[in-house]
């Protein structure tokens, strides 16, 4: 199955089924006449240019007033993206590394930066053959376009950098040599073309909004069986409330928590308690802001994957060539920090309810064993969610309110959203392990309440939780339990 890259738009629910169905590439007619039409009127208008057109016949940044001799034209491309190539850290997960291929494609595509078509059908066999560019993490000021990721994603189309290939890290010109590839003389413009865009954000951002909307709704399966298993009240959950407020996330997830509890022997037995903790009370709230906030920042980022974001920008209808920025990554950036905090407090109302039910409330044993004192029990868990939920505070400092200028001061405020795109990447694991012990405690609470049940579809998960992750009677390793629990969220057969 192939799918066809074409100069419309392009969704994020479309990349993660390109992703989970592997599917291949193919540029479709659209997109190669575009690509095609651009290039040709970029090598005619080369032949009477009558002014200096920036990063086509002139230096870059603040370099921008040297012009550049027609016989260096290409030789200006390949010193572009060997000089940008100054990424540092860890590398970028190679899962993010080919959503970057894949959307550089497609902003190539519509026929706006003057690429080559064999440029981008090389990005297209890349991403094909399963050949994905090692990227470092660090070096982006997400303004620029993500200037030093992308000069890295951009090395192995001429023959340089690394790859990774079959499970291995590779020299990219040992695998071009077995695939029979050349590598590619760049033409005027083009290493702008691949290193002007905000595909390395959008990326991060990609799949960050694809594992946010798995962990939210994880979040509300999770938070219903913590409920039932706490022994916890329906009543805040009712439409009648959350109508007042209208706010949609909020109505979604607490209809969703009566779906999810319909049947339970817990959720419908006489209460003693009036009310419950606001962790649990106040569900609907907190993981419906949650949910609006994705759903916000997924529109924002489905605009920005179907764009041309280079500079600068070829009008061939119009006979146009614009040095603007739309490689500024300031529409993104406010977006992913505002995604990072919350995120951030779906863990942080997990672990409160996670500490809740190792308080020993309820009718609960204390830290949820049998035998505390002799055992610890769930204790320690509770504490690595805290200090996970305390590092990603740390993490939501919003790195797009602020700015250092460079390049001589010619590019003097950019967005710092590459800073914003892989704080929330470090951000959406973490929520995940918090919601992984989280599902450890509610399981354990659950088994403690037997014989009562909690409704059908919450016991069908538990049961096959249970053939992952054991009831725990004494003290024991728990590590490998606490990430076979985070493991089990993988599976979206339950969303």
């Amino acid at each position: 199955m192939a799918h066809i890259i074409s100069p419309t738009q392009i969704t994020i629910e479309r990349i993660k089924e390109i992703l989970d169905n592997h599917e291949k590439l193919t540029l479709g007619i659209e997109a190669v006449e575009a690509i095609q039409k651009c290039r040709r009127y970029l090598d005619s208008k080369m032949q009477n240019i009558d002014r200096p057109v920036y990063g086509v016949t002139t230096g870059f940044g603040s370099l921008y007033n040297i012009t550049i001799p027609e016989e260096d034209l290409s030789q200006l491309q390949y010193n572009l993206v060997v000089s940008h190539a100054c990424g540092m850290g860890e590398v970028v997960s190679p899962d993010i590394a080919r959503i970057m291929l894949l959307l550089k494609v497609q902003s190539l595509s519509y026929g706006h930066s003057g690429s080559q078509l064999i440029t981008v059908q090389r990005l297209v066999d890349m991403f094909n053959n399963d050949i994905i560019p090692v990227i470092y993490r660090q070096g982006s000021l997400g303004a620029s376009g993500d200037l030093a990721p992308l000069a890295h994603m951009s090395l192995p189309l001429i023959g340089l950098g690394e790859v990774w290939y079959k499970g291995q890290r590779r020299p990219s010109a040992e695998v071009w040599a077995e695939k029979g590839w050349e590598p590619i003389r760049l033409q005027s413009k083009e290493g702008l073309a691949l290193l002007n865009g905000t595909q390395f954000m959008s990326a991060h951002a990609v799949w960050s909004i694809i594992q946010s909307e798995r962990l939210s709704a994880w979040a509300d399966i999770i938070g219903a069986l913590s409920l039932d298993a706490y022994d916890g009240r329906i009543e805040p959950f009712y439409p009648q409330t959350h109508r007042l407020r209208r706010q949609k996330g909020q109505l979604i997830t607490a209809s969703r928590f009566l779906e999810l509890l319909e049947g339970s022997e817990l959720i419908n037995r006489p209460k003693e308690h009036i009310q419950d903790p606001y962790s649990f009370r106040c569900i609907p709230q907190v993981h419906g802001a949650v949910k609006d906030n994705i759903a916000y920042v997924r529109q924002v980022i489905e605009n920005e994957i179907s764009s041309a974001t280079d500079n600068p920008n070829i009008f061939p209808d119009e006979d146009m060539i614009i040095s603007a920025g739309n490689f500024h990554g300031e529409p993104i950036a406010i977006p992913m920090d505002t995604l990072a905090i919350a995120m951030s407090e779906l863990a942080n109302i997990s672990e409160r309810r996670t500490f809740r039910l190792i308080s020993g409330q309820r009718a609960l044993p204390k830290f949820l064993v049998a035998n505390p004192g002799l055992n610890s029990g769930f204790m320690i868990p509770q504490y690595t969610a805290a200090s996970i939920v305390s590092q990603n505070k740390g993490y939501c400092w919003p790195a797009s309110c602020d700015s250092i200028p460079s390049s001589q001061g010619q590019e003097d405020h950019v967005s710092m959203g590459a800073n914003s795109a892989t704080k929330l990447v470090h951000i959406i694991n973490n929520v995940e392990t918090v919601l992984g012990i989280e599902l450890f405690n509610a399981a354990q609470a659950l088994d403690f309440r037997r014989p009562a049940r909690t409704s059908e579809r919450l016991e069908q998960i538990v049961s096959d939780y249970r053939k992952q992750v054991p009831f725990i009677e004494n003290d024991v390793y728990m590590h490998p339990l606490i990430k076979a629990s985070k493991l089990f969220l993988r599976n979206e057969q339950y969303l």
